[in-house]
Parts: C-alpha cells; structure tokens; sequence
C-alpha cells in the first residue's frame, strides 16, 4: 500500500512548523527530564514524580490546541538506559476542517528507548474534524530489554453531533521496531475510495472512535493476564485483545472517545505491573 501523501505547493508557504526533543536520563536523583528543546508552540514546561523519583511524568503542551492546513509536529522523546518516563497530554489533540487546497496537517512522534529503559505513551485522543485531511505517525525504537506501553485514540469527526470524517481523510500509523527490526505495524487509512468499505462490517461498523494498545516485550506468554483484559474488553465496547509476538495488542470501536479511554486505562493498570513489576499511577492531568 502506498502511503504518501503529497504537500500542494501551494500549501507550503503557510506551514507552521513545531518539534519538541526530550531527553530523559536516570541518575543518583533517579529518571530526570535532561533535555527538553522546541520550536513553536509545542513544548513541556517540567517533570512530575506523583510516584516517587523513579518515573517522570510529562505532559505534552500544544497551545493552539489542534492542527491546521498545512501544520507539521515533531515529537522526538529519548529515554536513556534505566529510565523511566510517562508522557501524556492535558486534553485532547485535534485536527481542524482542512483548507480547500488539501494541505496535510501531519504529526510525527520519533519515540526511542535504550536498554532497560520504559516509556509510557498515554496521550489522551485525537479528534479529527469533519473535512480534515491529517496523517499521524508514530515510531519507536527499542533497545535489547527495554519496554514500552502505548495507546492511541482516534475519533472521527464529532460523533456527539452526529457527524462524521464526511470528505475528510486520515492516514495514521504505529509501527515497533526492536533492536533494529520490525516487529509490529499498525495502520490505518480512510479516504474518498474506500470510505464505504471502512465503514462497514469488515471496518469501523460504524463506530466513530478506534483505538489501539501496545504493551510488551513480554518475556512470556501470560494466560492468566490475557484472561483478565479479555474480561475487561467485555464491557459492552466491541474490543479484543491478542498475542502477536512478544507484545500484547489490545484494539477497540466505540461511539464515544470516553468509554474507551477508559477500558485502556483499566487495562494499562493490568499491564503495567505484568510488565515492570510497577503499580499504575494515573497521571493527576487525567483527573482535571
């Protein structure tokens, strides 16, 4: 499948490009937020440690709240060895009507962790606006035993209001790399050619919010863990969850971004510990 997308030339004047690189080391005073660069308006202003010294939290701020034609965001986030970070986001992303000339509005999130290092990627969901024309990616990296949890949310267009995409198009992808090697890509394209087939039984049924969840490696299958997501996944949401390799995807449609963000919650508190040995915290950003 070809994935490119291609920048009207007449859109690339009026870009508003922004990138954030974070770096977190751990040391004496634990994981600590050692550098923190950015363009635009996109940045963090510190680390929280609601769980002690160990694990940084970060939240990740973009004050113009969304996207528009022909915007660019770079996430790059570095996790050294041994460290441990959470980034997430005080509200919602978004990805306004595009401009009639189809400029991209495009996210890219570079996310590398060293050996013994964690990264929890728990942003809260996109929203894409009726008409947007928005391509999300996001990479990572992993050393030899470093670990990862990440989720992303999606809703199209406004649900609430009984609006979808409409002539809008998405283009988003999450891919895993370990060690240099590709072991896990989730992709997810909808535009004019094959908006019916998405929508129907075999797609979204119909549903305006998709998510997916990743945890893992884990060094082993654990069946008394999948019997507890498979019970939380049955919680009227039309979820599942399954083994593909060495981590475990969790993946769900829903009408309301809500009721799924929370289903992911309940989940990254079973995974999190079976993976690190680390009870969750929900980030306080979360609760406001």
């Amino acid at each position: 499948m070809n994935s490119r997308v291609e920048i009207p030339a007449e859109a690339i004047t009026s870009r508003w490009d922004a990138s954030l690189s974070l770096g977190f080391e751990t040391g004496p005073r634990g994981t600590r937020l050692m550098r923190c660069r950015h363009q635009g308006p996109l940045y963090v202003q510190k680390a929280f440690y609601p769980e002690g010294p160990d694990c940084a939290h970060a939240y990740l701020l973009h004050p113009p709240g969304g996207l528009v034609s022909g915007d660019d965001l770079r996430i790059h986030v570095e996790v050294g060895e041994k460290a441990h970070a959470l980034l997430t986001t005080p509200g919602a992303g978004r990805a306004y009507r595009a401009r009639s000339d189809g400029a991209l509005q495009h996210q890219r999130n570079q996310l590398t962790v060293a050996a013994g290092g964690m990264l929890e990627w728990l942003p809260q969901e996109n929203i894409l606006y009726p008409n947007a024309h928005a391509r999300l990616d996001t990479e990572v990296d992993l050393a030899e035993a470093a670990h990862f949890i990440g989720w992303e949310i999606t809703s199209l267009g406004w649900p609430a209001s009984g609006r979808d995409l409409e002539d809008g198009a998405v283009q988003q992808r999450l891919q895993i790399r370990r060690n240099n090697r590709l072991v896990l890509r989730e992709q997810f394209l909808l535009h004019a050619h094959n908006r019916t087939d998405i929508k129907g039984a075999a797609g979204l049924r119909q549903n305006a919010v998709n998510g997916v969840l990743i945890a893992g490696p884990f060094a082993h299958e654990d069946a008394a863990l999948i019997e507890q997501l498979h019970a939380e996944c049955q919680s009227g949401l039309l979820a599942g969850v399954s083994q593909v390799g060495d981590f475990i995807v969790l993946r769900a449609l829903a009408n309301r971004a809500e009721p799924l963000r929370e289903l992911f919650i309940r989940c990254w508190a079973l995974l999190r510990p079976a993976l690190i040995n680390v009870a969750a915290c929900p980030p306080r950003v979360w609760k406001t």
